[in-house]
């Protein structure tokens, strides 16, 4: 499908064609940039309400805009203004933000705002907001405001009850004192609330676009309109898109300083003073086979390239880019993801959910015999390093020092399984404890490293005597089955929305059941060590509250800790200012390429 963003780029240029020959020789246009690139698995869609997808978020990061954003080259990552004029202000007692929108942010043209230049408010901000509690187009992103504003909950409650949202019903919370300026007042104090507004499904939508395009829930995943710097241009779902760069973006400067160290003077090098926004086209491809995706590389069919695991031999020795790579002039950035790989078991599930003690019992056992250093030897060719705790490096609240009760173990496994009754049949495989048969489903994603993660799973398995039935899903589907708490286990991988903790810990909340929390966990002693720690600063007091529920998640068995994966983008010589960002889903506006290249 064609966007009209990118039929009104047409009409401009067949108005160009037509100019008479003696209209004077106008200075030839510069070449169009086009950045090719490569999704490893296929998108959902583009409406930042409902898309949870690391795949569709780098779409939705382009094509919409947050508040706010975070300095391309500060380590670690600092939070900077986007759509605001400025960082928030914020009440002593952490419970009031003051934030200002920059003036003159329009949205891209579409046949929905009927001709007219739609400038950006503060009410889209607030109206985007609010689609998050429609409980017709049920959100995975609630949580982010859940609690946390005044008269908030209380709207989303009355819509709960009858079915539909009232979008038109005030929220004391959100005091709109002129069309650029949002007072926020918060139910407890929180003085993090700047980095959820970083978060990409709190990016302004405009209501005339859901009204235009919405379709029977209010999602609009297939003609989104943003302020972003691009627009979408074509979709071909699961196989192309291409996004236009958005030429009425307010006009900004290259302008970041880095760590002194000698990539980022050579990026700074490259990029000080330009203007943000060079590349005129992204070209998407969505290739789900590994050799496929190295070979487009190869060719230099593809500039940006996501070297994950399965391809890293190919490309890298001991962590460093292969010489004969290097020679060619390819670029390499490498950091450890901010991320987590974690197994759950599905705390619903008739056959591993529950708190008997016999079921507690098999989830710890099947977490002590699974062998993670083998997972990442097999599965991401040694790519990856074990995380014993549930917030990874990178993310403030990491404890390296952390270490597992659930550690490797299959003798012990195999000893707590005898013990609570979980007996092996002439045949040498368990039963459950009342005789009827243990079988397990193991759910991987329809791509070669599910099967291989499968193949270590049902290793674990065998050592201790427990059929494993492995099923393999295209993710979208994978994950909506998983959001109906349909999926008995699997590997989870959550990158950081945010750099804190919160993001991290907020996976095993009750409440957020059918939102993130993927085990589908309701324990009351998490819960309420979860709803003391959200009413801290980050600190000393806060980091003894998260001990206490990593530990509480060992004791039940919910889950275990698996690793954190190294994310190697490969750039061709072409691509100019690449660093990849530890938050940030995509970098395209801030680099250029290079013509001579």
């Amino acid at each position: 499908m064609k966007s009209p963003w990118a039929s009104l780029l047409l009409c401009f240029a067949c108005l160009a064609c037509l100019a008479p020959p003696g209209a004077g020789a106008a200075p030839a246009a510069a070449p169009q940039k086009t950045l090719r690139t490569i999704f490893p698995a296929a998108e959902t869609g583009f409406d930042p309400a409902t898309a949870r997808d690391l795949y569709s978020n780098h779409v939705t990061q382009a094509i919409f805009e947050t508040l706010y954003t975070y300095d391309y080259l500060a380590r670690p990552a600092a939070l900077v203004p986007l759509a605001a004029a400025a960082l928030p202000e914020v009440a002593a007692d952490g419970k009031t933000y003051t934030i200002r929108l920059k003036h003159g942010i329009l949205f891209t043209p579409d046949a929905a705002f009927k001709g007219r230049r739609r400038e950006l408010t503060m009410a889209d901000f607030v109206y985007a907001w609010k689609r998050l509690f429609d409980p017709r187009l049920a959100s995975p992103h609630a949580w982010l405001f859940e609690g946390k504003v005044v008269g908030f909950d209380r709207l989303a409650a009355d819509a709960k009850r009858s079915g539909r949202f009232d979008y038109d019903g005030a929220v004391a919370g959100f005091e709109l004192l002129d069309p650029y300026t949002l007072r926020i007042h918060l139910t407890q104090t929180d003085f993090h609330l700047g980095m959820i507004l970083a978060h990409d499904p709190t990016s302004a939508l405009a209501r005339e676009v859901v009204d235009a395009y919405g379709d029977a829930k209010g999602e609009v995943a297939a003609h989104p309109v943003g302020t972003g710097y691009y627009a979408l241009g074509e979709w071909v779902r699961g196989n192309r898109i291409v996004l236009e760069r958005n030429r009425l973006h307010l006009a900004e400067t290259w302008d970041f300083k880095g760590d002194g160290s000698a990539d980022d003077a050579r990026i700074i090098a490259q990029m000080q003073g330009k203007p943000i926004g060079l590349v005129d086209r992204i070209e998407i491809a969505v290739m789900v086979e590994d050799q496929s995706r190295w070979l487009s590389f190869q060719s230099g069919g593809t500039d940006l390239f996501w070297l994950d695991g399965p391809l890293a031999p190919k490309a890298l020795l001991n962590g460093k880019l292969r010489p004969e790579l290097a020679a060619r002039g390819v670029q390499l950035s490498r950091l450890m993801d901010p991320e987590i790989t974690y197994y759950y078991w599905n705390m619903q599930d008739p056959v591993l959910g529950g708190m008997a003690k016999q079921k507690i019992a098999l989830r710890r056992a099947i977490a002590i015999a699974h062998d993670i250093d083998e997972e990442i030897a097999i599965v991401w060719n040694g790519q990856a390093e074990r995380v014993d705790y549930p917030i990874p490096p990178g993310v403030v609240g990491h404890d390296p020092a952390y270490r597992s009760v659930l550690q490797y173990d299959p003798a012990l496994a195999n000893r707590l399984l005898d013990r609570f009754g979980y007996q092996r049949g002439k045949d040498g495989w368990r039963t459950m404890p009342d005789g009827a048969p243990l079988l397990v489903h193991y759910v991987s994603r329809n791509e070669a490293n599910g099967v291989l993660q499968a193949e270590v799973w049902r290793k674990t398995y065998t050592r201790i005597g427990i059929r494993m039935a492995s099923e393999r899903m295209i993710f979208s589907d994978l994950l909506q089955a998983e959001t109906l708490c349909k999926i008995q286990s699997r590997n989870y991988q959550w990158v950081a929305d945010y750099p804190d903790g919160d993001n991290f810990m907020q996976l095993y909340y009750g409440p957020n059941v059918h939102q993130n929390n993927a085990g589908c966990l309701a324990d009351p002693d998490y819960d309420a060590l979860y709803a003391r720690s959200q009413k801290m600063p980050a600190g000393a007091a806060r980091d003894a509250l998260y001990h206490q529920m990593a530990r509480r998640l060992e004791v039940i068995g919910a889950a275990r800790m698996g690793y954190a994966r190294y994310r190697n983008m490969l750039a061709q010589p072409k691509v100019m200012g690449y660093k990849k960002h530890p938050i940030l889903k995509q970098e395209w506006q801030y680099i250029d390429l290079d013509p001579a290249k």
